[in-house]
C-alpha cells in the first residue's frame, strides 16, 4: 500500500481561484501590508511568494524591508500607522524579528480586526472559545487538507507532535473544535512512537528533518507534515517521506503540502479582515 498524496499545490490554486471570483464581485480591493525586518533569506523568499499570490488573485499589496537595525519603536509606529491606513486591511509581520525586538509587544500592537496571521490575543481567544473570527493560516489550512481526503474528523484520534503557538496548539484547538480527540507531544513526551502509533490523524511540526519514521505511524493514518528543512541542498519536512508513504493512507509532499496552503489561508484571512472592518464601520 502506498499512501495517496494530499496536493496543497491543486487544493491552493481552488482556494486562489475562489478568492480572485470574491474580490471581483466585491468590486473592493482589499489590501494586505507585509513586514520583514532584517535580512533572514527564508523570511524574504515567503514574503515575496506572499506578495505574488497577492498579485495573482488581485489584493493590494505593499512590502515593507526594514533593516536589522531597526528600533522596536519604529516598527510600532509603522504598525500604530498601518492601523490608521484604510487602503490596508490586514498586516504581517514576518517571524523570527531580530532579538532586540519583543515579538509579543509588536503582535500585540496590530488591532485584532487587521491581523492577517490571525496571531493577536484576541483572536487567538476568540478560536479558543469556539468563536473563530481570524484563524491562524497554516493550522486552518491543515484542517482543509485533512477535510479534502474526504475522512470525517469527528471520533478520530489526532496526534500533535509539536506544541508551538503558530501551529500546535492552534491545530489542536481546530481538531478539538472537530470533535477530535487530541493529543500534543512535544520534546519532554515519554514513549513517543506508542502515542503516534495511535493516531489516526498525525500531525508533525517539530522542525526537524525526516523526523517521524515508518515504525511511530498506524497504518491508513493521516499524515501532515508542516515542516520545512534544507537537507543536502534539497527541501525535506519533518517527516520521513519515502519511509512513512508505504504505511500512511493520505500524505503531504514537502514542498507542495501545508506551504502553499498557507498562503492561500492569509490571502482568504485577508478578506476575512476587510469584512470585519466594514462591520465595524456599519454596525447592524
Amino acid at each position: 500500500m502506498t499512501a495517496k498524496i494530499i496536493d496543497g499545490k491543486k487544493i491552493a490554486q481552488e482556494v486562489r481561484n475562489e478568492i480572485k471570483e470574491k474580490i471581483k464581485s466585491i468590486g473592493k480591493t482589499p489590501g494586505l501590508a507585509f513586514i520583514l525586518v532584517g535580512d533572514n533569506p527564508a523570511s524574504q523568499v515567503y514574503v515575496k511568494g506572499k506578495d505574488k499570490a497577492c498579485k495573482e488573485v488581485g489584493i493590494y499589496s505593499e512590502v515593507y524591508n526594514l533593516k536589522e537595525e531597526t528600533t522596536e519603536e519604529e516598527l510600532l509606529e509603522l504598525i500604530d500607522r498601518l492601523n490608521q491606513e484604510s487602503k490596508i486591511n490586514g498586516m504581517i509581520v514576518q517571524l523570527p524579528l531580530p532579538k532586540h525586538i519583543n515579538q509579543h509587544l509588536v503582535i500585540d500592537a496590530i488591532l485584532p480586526e487587521k491581523d492577517a496571521d490571525g496571531f493577536t490575543p484576541v483572536n487567538i481567544g476568540e478560536m479558543f472559545l469556539g468563536r473563530n473570527r481570524i484563524v491562524p493560516a497554516t493550522p486552518k489550512g491543515i484542517i482543509k487538507l485533512i477535510e479534502s481526503t474526504g475522512i470525517e474528523i469527528e471520533g478520530k484520534h489526532a496526534v500533535i507532535v509539536g506544541r508551538s503557538n503558530i501551529v500546535g496548539k492552534p491545530t489542536a484547538t481546530l481538531l478539538l473544535q472537530k470533535n477530535a480527540t487530541v493529543t500534543i507531544c512535544h520534546s519532554k513526551t515519554e514513549n513517543l512512537t506508542e502515542i503516534t502509533k495511535q493516531a489516526d490523524i498525525l500531525v508533525v511540526a517539530v522542525g526537524k528533518p525526516k523526523f517521524l519514521k515508518k515504525n511511530m505511524v498506524k497504518r491508513g493514518a493521516i499524515v501532515i507534515d508542516v515542516g520545512i528543512n534544507r537537507l543536502e541542498n534539497k527541501l525535506v519536512g519533518d517527516v520521513d517521506f519515502d519511509e512513512v508513504k508505504e504505511v500512511a493512507g493520505y500524505i503531504t509532499p514537502v514542498p507542495g503540502g501545508v506551504g502553499p496552503m498557507t498562503i492561500a489561508m492569509l490571502l482568504e484571512n485577508t478578506l476575512t479582515c476587510m469584512e470585519l472592518q466594514k462591520r465595524l464601520l456599519q454596525p447592524e
